[in-house]
């Protein structure tokens, strides 16, 4: 196995390539065929709710609950995982577990029913635990493997290039949704959902496919030096509220971690309902009109977000993090208050380009950003573990709210309305974060 250098070419392309296998899931499951395939499942049996755990619920607030759930999860084993990573020194197998488990639950999505609700939302539910699970380590290389000089840029490059990977793959999907006849589907609706059901079996080989790429060339992991002890189980909540007390000591780092779990919730949540937000409240007009319109959207929103996320990183480099985040909070603000009123798809198409120029910003400058806070330390997991800690809960509380007010009023336009109070506070607790040359 190579032990490439710090900061050199090849393994800042590995592990930046790693986005490349994994962004499949984020664009193909969570934002675009998954939750096409989900509600139209729906309609085609003619309901709109389901009976579950006792009581009645709409398909969409079961889908947000279900994914507030699997955050959840994330956030309570992130910390115990990546803790005894970073004790053995091994956080590369941490990584491949969730990247499989990720990747085989994407593959189990293709017997996905109304009729076995709950073993389907099981797949869902582990897909997105390996996910994010992966993830966790995943982001907490960027230090072992980049200068801060050179952290935001490969942020930046990971993110561009799962953009492209995913783009890529969505638009063989939508030829496989939309030609279903050209691979030996069949024609017409069961046959379009056919093709969504293997397009979840394509997205499982992608990821574990190209992953192998990041597998070989990462290092292992950092070793603490400590000998093992049979505490170690609970060595990643020692190491986490260490973490967590260390933020008296660094308020820059204790300040800009506030702002990121009131942003990042917003952020996220939009990201997570966007697609069920335009099957149900735009007027597209057919089933095939909203079926290509919403692939449409989302493929606008992945290729204006490469360029999003390189050029938030040179403005970054001009003008500083913190300043560049707040302007990316403030258009957020005005994202959501204008989705509150659009209806047609011309008007979704033009939101849909915007949420991409400051997506891809906002989630790779975060990264960095954080990155360049934290102190000198082998023990990067761990701080990396807070910081996805911090993310999933907000994610928790976003997904719940958001569940919880479209369930009462039966409008998702009331919940994106909601999130304009969390972006606003972000932006307030972004202007308190000390500043420096370097943010």
């Amino acid at each position: 196995m190579p032990n490439l250098l710090k900061g050199s070419k090849k393994l800042l392309n590995a592990w930046a390539f790693y986005d490349w296998a994994n962004s499949v899931y984020s664009l193909v499951i969570a934002s675009a065929i998954f939750p096409i395939y989900y509600q139209a499942l729906f309609k085609s049996e003619n309901i709109t709710t389901v009976y579950l755990f006792g009581g009645t619920i709409r398909s969409t607030p079961l889908i947000s609950y279900t994914t507030a759930a699997a955050f959840l999860l994330v956030a309570v084993i992130s910390p115990l995982l990546s803790g005894i990573a970073d004790y053995v020194g091994n956080k590369k197998n941490f990584m491949k577990f969730f990247c499989y488990l990720g990747a085989l639950s994407c593959m189990g999505l293709y017997f996905f029913s109304i009729e076995n609700i709950k073993i389907s939302l099981l797949f869902y539910f582990f897909g997105l635990i390996g996910f994010w699970g992966s993830l966790v380590f995943y982001n907490s290389y960027l230090p072992d493997v980049a200068f801060p000089e050179q952290q935001d840029r490969v942020s930046a490059r990971g993110y561009s290039l799962g953009y492209i990977g995913s783009v890529i793959l969505l638009l063989f999907n939508l030829g496989m949704v939309m030609f279903p006849q050209y691979f030996g589907f069949g024609e017409g609706g069961e046959a379009s959902m056919q093709g969504m059901r293997w397009s979840f079996v394509t997205v499982g080989i992608w990821w574990i496919l190209f992953s192998q790429y990041s597998f070989y060339f990462l290092p292992k992991g950092n070793k603490s030096g400590k000998k093992v002890s049979t505490k170690i189980v609970l060595n990643g909540f020692r190491e986490l509220k260490s973490v967590y007390n260390s933020l008296s000591e660094n308020i820059q780092l204790k300040r800009y971690l506030a702002a990121f779990f009131v942003y990042s919730m917003a952020v996220q949540t939009v990201m997570l309902v966007a697609t069920y937000f335009g099957e149900q409240e735009i007027a597209w007009g057919g089933d095939d009109s909203k079926t290509m319109g919403l692939i449409v959207s989302i493929l606008i929103i992945q290729l204006v977000a490469v360029g999003g996320a390189i050029l938030t990183s040179r403005a970054s480099e001009k003008f500083g993090n913190i300043p560049v985040l707040i302007v990316i909070n403030i258009i957020w603000v005005l994202i959501c208050i204008v989705a509150f009123f659009i209806e047609s798809p011309i008007q979704f198409y033009a939101t849909a380009g915007v949420v991409g120029l400051v997506m891809g910003g906002i989630q790779s400058l975060s990264r960095s950003t954080y990155s360049k806070f934290l102190p000198e330390t082998k023990d990067t997991t761990s701080y990396f573990s807070f910081y996805d800690v911090a993310e999933k809960i907000g994610i928790v509380i976003g997904m719940l709210i958001y569940g919880f007010i479209d369930q009462i009023t039966g409008s998702m336009r009331n919940s994106i309305l909601f999130l304009v109070v969390f972006f606003i506070t972000g932006v307030f607790l972004l202007l308190r974060v000390p500043r420096n040359k370097t943010n």
